[in-house]
Order: C-alpha cells, then structure tokens, then sequence
C-alpha cells in the first residue's frame, strides 16, 4: 500500500467504518497475517473479554480436591490446578494432545482442548507472602492487588509499576506510600490525588509535576506550598492545612468534591503524559511512536495498545492488550509478557517465549500453535508433540484450514485465520471481564451478543458495622475493627443499586489498618470494588475524537478559565484541531499542546 493511502472496511463486528493505513499494512505484511476483519476498539473489547482482573473465586483444585482460589468461576468447565501445582513436573501437557482434525474448525478443537488441560489457578510470578494476587509479577507482602510488577507492602490496586506501601491506588509506577491515587509516577506520601509526577506530599492534587506540599491544585508545575493554587508561606500553608481536618472522613468527603469542582476549572492538555514523541491516544509517559495507545509507559512503534505499563516498555507491537515487560512483535494478544517475541492471537503467554501462535496459559516455550499449558517444550500443536520438520509442514496448513472453514459464532461473526479467540469461547463472564470496566454491556445486552453473563452470589455473612456507624478518625479505632463486617456505603439506603460489582460489605485487614494509622487516613466507607470503580472513573475510554482547541483567545470557551498569558493566536479562538480521548460532552477543558504549555509552564 503507498504510504498515506488508506484501505476502508467495514467491521463485521460493531458495523462501524474503520482504516487500515500503509503502516499497519506494512507491520501486517511483516507478521505474516492478514488484515483485521473488526475495527480497533471491537479488536480491544474482543481481547479483554478474555481477561477476568480482579475477581477470585473459590473452588475445588481438580489435582488435590482442596478448596483454592483463582480467576475461574466454580461453574466454568474447566480444569484447575494451584500455580505450584501446575508449575511443577507432577503432570504433562502432551498428555492432552490430539490429532489436528481438517473437517472441523480450528476454533472448535481449541475449545475442547481449553476444557480439558488443566489451567493454574492464579497467574502470579515469584510471589511472596501475596496469597491474594492475580495477574503480577514479584509482588512482596501484598494483598488484593492485581496486574503489576515489582510491588511491595501494597493492597488494593492495580496497574501497577515499582509501587511500596500504598493503599488504593491505580495506574501507578514508581511511587511510595501513596492512597486513592489514580496514574501517578515518581510520586511520594501523596493522597487523593489523580494524574501527578515527581511530586510529594500532595493532597487533592490533579495534573501536578515536580510539585510538594500542596492542596486542592491543579495544573502546578514545580510548586510548594500552595492551597487551591493559591501561594502561603510554609507557615501559613502548614496552619491552614492543619485547620481543613484531613482526619476525619466527613471534612474529607467535603473537601474532595470541593476540589474535583475546582479542577474543572484549569484545561488539559488535549492527551496526558509527558516525555513523548509522536504519540496519540491517553496516558502515555516516555513513548516513541505510540499511536492510538492507552496506559503506555516507555514504548516505542506501538498501534492500538492498552495496558502496557510494566517496565521494560515494549516496542514494535499492534493490538496487545495488558503487560508489558520487553516485548517485540506482539500481535492481537493479551494479558502476555516478560521477553516475548513474535507471538500472534495468545492470551497468558509468557517468560522467555516467542513464535508462537493462538494458545492460552504456555510459558517459556517457541513455536506453538493452539496449544494450552505447555512448558518449556517446541514444535507442538493443539499439545502434540512434533519434529522441527513436521511442524513446519503442518502450521501453514492449519492457518490454510482455518481461512477455507473458518468458525462462526451464535451471531454469525466468522472468525478465520487472523482473528483473535471468539468471545464466546472465554472462560470469563463477560460482566466479570475487564471488556465491562471499558465496553458496559447489560445482562439483556450480554445474551444478545452471545456472551456468558454471571449473576452475583448470595452473600451468608453478617453485617455487624453500619458505614455510618464507623469513626470520624482513625485514632478513634481500636483493633476491634478488625473483627467486624462493615457494610458498603453504596449498598446502604438510600443508596442502593450499585452497578460496580458492590461487594456489599468488606473487613479491614491488619496490614491495611497499619497503613492508615501511620498515615492518619480514616476508615473507608466502601468496599475494594466500589473504591477501584470510584477511581478508574477518571480514566477515559479507548475512543479517539476529532476536536478543538477550547482556547477562546484570553479564556476557555466556556469561560471557568482565564488565561494567564497571550497565546500566538491572539485574542481570537485557536483553530488548533486534535484526536483527544476527551469525549465532546466531557465537562474538561481541553487545550492543544500549544496552548497548554502556554498556561502551565
């Protein structure tokens, strides 16, 4: 395809017109796969509906028969080994190879082989004292806390990156003793505070860089002491700071919304990050051409990705969602990492892999195709084991196979070579799947797309605390709290309802309850569930949107904003227009780079 020419097609997913540039024509070409049948953000649902996050389940090990948690529901029909267990020599995957069969579809024998071969219970690497982890890489005493590396004393979170001593927090790299922050880098003893770097001792802050000791800011660069970006002395600061009551859960619940009211009044920059070149789409920090790219740190000549965050970045990868940690040449994948290299349509491929091809759950192995749970092995297909010759003659004969008689779903979507797994084929209920965090679909919704739907369970516990009932400060618990149920706020009246997978009511844990008293942070009044969903609300969507600069000349379009000096457009509007995740209706200010760094530098 000539550079700059675009091919249209129309997705036979959502029905939505979508393009195809000479760049991904030319990372297609170099992958040796044909271009996609579905649009970019129906690429990205697909593989997150593969992806359960943060739920743990109880149920029997099928190796030991001893109750285990892990990230598949009871009633899913598949096979559950402990990580230990499965990691261990105690059982063979080649058990469970068979014969590729041409008069069937390849997704179908796929699905068998899924159901039969036993899967770890949780996809955690060099854990220690973490029992209650998914999705991480060498966590250190820490609890609840899901999709991460390198994290320590920590419970509560995820997305995270070199993370020490925090509590509910998302999106976060590189940071200490940090609580109800959400895309936060290098940042140190900061709390309720959203989209901040290099900064400390922040409170209430949004859009803070090389900042300390500030309160209720917005849009400060390499400031102190400042309150609602007001300027105090360090004594009147502290004094001030003292009188606001940051102790007591009342006079933080006020202040919070006072200062997410008074953020609205300073623009954003038209994508958040910083450090990058030629980058477009929504949290990206220290990328090279990264482009239509969401939660991005340190990548280079990656397209359509979200969720790659662990450090070493990656580069050279199209539509890989959710890790990170030196990767190349990634290809419709997810939830795949640490040192993998030209591997296409995988989901929990991981450690030191590469060529390998439509398989789920395999580590440290090179050219597989449709293979589930293989260890260190080569040249297997759906679990066989091959020759070097053999498999070489096979693989291009089922990626033939499976363009002549490719699958198709309940809802006549065909999937040939080149499609990632059929959603209706995941063994995560769509609802319970991070593709519900970005693409919310009701339970009527769910049955009409051919997806699995999964009903809460009836909780048996016993509330014994009341939210209300709670202690204003946390000086005022006693270690009996730690005894009690507490109930959710959002499931109290009048506030029934919640759609966020409300928990309903939740214990605090010693190790949390440590954190609060050193930090002199008051109880929580909502369970972890309605605490993440309270904080990846201020995350944007995947979608991209043609808009404009809302710099009207001396203010904002809708006036919450003075500018403080003269822009090179004057005192007319900028007619600077931009791609922005920041959807049209959005109450944010949104400026193009010119105009931003304009107002803040």
């Amino acid at each position: 395809m000539p550079e700059n020419e675009m091919e249209q097609r129309n997705c036979q997913n959502c029905k939505q017109t979508f393009s195809i540039d000479s760049d991904d024509a030319g990372f297609y070409q170099q992958m040796s796969v044909p271009p996609p049948t579905f649009c970019p953000l129906c690429r990205a649902k697909r593989r997150l509906s593969w992806r359960n996050e943060r739920n743990l389940y109880k149920r029997p090990s099928d190796f030991s028969k001893k109750d285990i948690f892990t990230m598949y529901p009871p009633e899913v029909p598949v096979k559950v080994y402990e990580k230990d267990v499965w990691n261990s020599d105690e059982w063979d995957p080649l058990d469970y190879g068979r014969e590729y069969d041409f008069s069937r579809p390849f997704f179908e024998q796929f699905k068998e082989l899924l159901h039969a071969t036993p899967l770890k219970n949780l996809n955690v690497v060099n854990g220690v004292n973490s029992d209650y982890t998914n999705n991480f890489t060498d966590p250190k005493n820490c609890y609840l806390v899901f999709n991460g590396n390198n994290s320590e004393d920590t419970c509560y979170g995820n997305g995270l990156t070199a993370v020490k001593d925090c509590v509910d927090v998302s999106h976060v790299g590189k940071s200490e003793t940090c609580y109800e922050c959400f895309w936060m880098t290098s940042c140190n003893r900061c709390v309720y505070s959203s989209r901040c770097e290099d900064s400390y001792n922040l409170a209430f802050c949004s859009n803070c860089v090389g900042c300390h000791d500030c309160v209720g800011c917005a849009g400060l660069r390499k400031k102190s002491y400042c309150i609602f970006n007001v300027q105090y002395s360090k004594e009147e600061y502290e004094k001030k700071v003292k009188e606001f009551g940051f102790d007591s859960y009342k006079s933080i619940q006020e202040f919070r919304k006072k200062a997410k009211e008074f953020w609205l009044k300073f623009p954003n920059k038209y994508i958040e990050g910083s450090h990058n070149q030629n980058v477009s789409g929504n949290y990206i920090d220290h990328c090279k051409n990264v482009r239509n790219c969401f939660l991005v740190r340190e990548g280079e000549n990656l397209r359509y990705c979200q969720y790659v965050q662990e450090l070493p970045g990656s580069k050279d990868c199209w539509d890989y969602s959710i890790w990170g940690d030196g990767n190349r040449f990634v290809y419709e994948c997810c939830a795949s990492g640490i040192n993998t290299n030209m591997i296409k349509f995988s989901m929990y491929v991981q450690e030191n892999v590469h060529d390998i091809e439509y398989s789920y759950c395999c580590s440290s192995s090179a050219y597989l195709f449709g293979c589930v749970g293989i260890k260190r092995k080569q040249y297997c297909i759906l679990n066989k084991q091959y020759s070097k010759e053999e498999y070489e003659a096979l693989a291009p004969k089922i990626r033939e196979h499976m363009k002549t008689m490719p699958y198709t779903d309940k809802k006549g979507r065909v999937y040939a070579y080149g499609e990632f797994f059929p959603t209706e084929l995941s063994p995560i209920p769509y609802n319970q799947s991070v593709a519900q965090e970005y693409f919310p679909l009701t339970e009527e919704e769910t049955a009409a797309q051919g997806y699995a739907w999964r009903d809460p369970v009836e909780r048996s516990y016993k509330i014994t605390v009341a939210p209300e009932e709670l202690p204003d400060k946390i000086r005022l618990v006693s270690d009996e709290i730690l005894k009690e149920v507490i109930g959710c706020e959002h499931t109290a009246p009048p506030a029934g309802g919640c759609q966020h997978q409300c928990a309903t009511a939740f214990r605090i844990v010693p190790q949390e309850l440590q954190f609060y008293r050193k930090t002199n942070i008051p109880l929580p009044h909502l369970c972890p569930n309605c605490r993440h969903a309270q904080r990846i609300e201020q995350r944007t969507k995947f979608e991209l949107f043609q808009r404009k600069c809302q710099c009207a000349g001396g203010a904002s379009e809708n006036g919450a904003y003075a500018n403080t000096v003269s822009h090179a457009h004057g005192t007319v509007p900028c007619r600077t227009e931009f791609e922005t995740a920041y959807p049209p209706d959005s109450p944010d200010i949104v400026y193009c780079e010119s105009c931003y760094q304009s107002e803040v530098i």
